[in-house]
């Protein structure tokens, strides 16, 4: 009687501040992980409205195509990029040939670093530095001859430095 009076009176509460010290990385390493693939893949839309933008732009350029207009194309591409993109790079191409249809094509890609492997980088797990997150887009030129709709030009013409 005696001993289960002296149980019923103890203080618990050092149990659940070890049980809240032990849970709690715990718990936001879970929520956070969902987060991190979600603001990646949030960051990868993004590069593909930017190089979208840029194609659109780069149809509508002027006549000839030439490397200023492939060069302000690419620069636009980069400023529209997302700032969580580490080593950005924007190609734009125009091909261009006798008897077919001509297009500019624009190419945006970025490293995205996960926090996530940070973490197991952390405890020891061998993981990449970051993902290469790569996007192309494609517009007809809109200055295109009358005769060339039937088939894609397969040689570029004007490249970006």
């Amino acid at each position: 009687m005696l001993r289960t009076s002296f149980l019923s009176k103890l203080n618990r509460k050092g149990q659940s501040i070890v049980e809240i010290s032990l849970i709690t990385p715990l718990l936001f390493i879970a929520l956070y992980v969902p987060v991190d693939f979600a603001v990646a893949y949030l960051t990868a839309h993004l590069t593909q409205n930017a190089v979208r933008d840029a194609a659109r732009i780069g149809a509508a350029a002027k006549d000839p195509f030439d490397a200023a207009a492939a060069t302000a194309i690419k620069n636009d591409a980069l400023s529209r990029m997302p700032a969580r993109l580490s080593s950005k790079a924007a190609i734009v191409k125009y091909y261009a040939a006798a008897n077919c249809t001509q297009f500019v094509e624009v190419t945006g890609q970025g490293n995205y670093d996960y926090f996530f492997y940070k973490i197991m980088r952390l405890v020891g797990a061998t993981v990449p530095d970051a993902t290469t997150i790569t996007r192309i887009s494609r517009m007809r030129y809109e200055y295109q001859p009358d005769g060339n709709i039937n088939t894609l030009c397969a040689t570029a013409t004007v490249t970006s430095p």
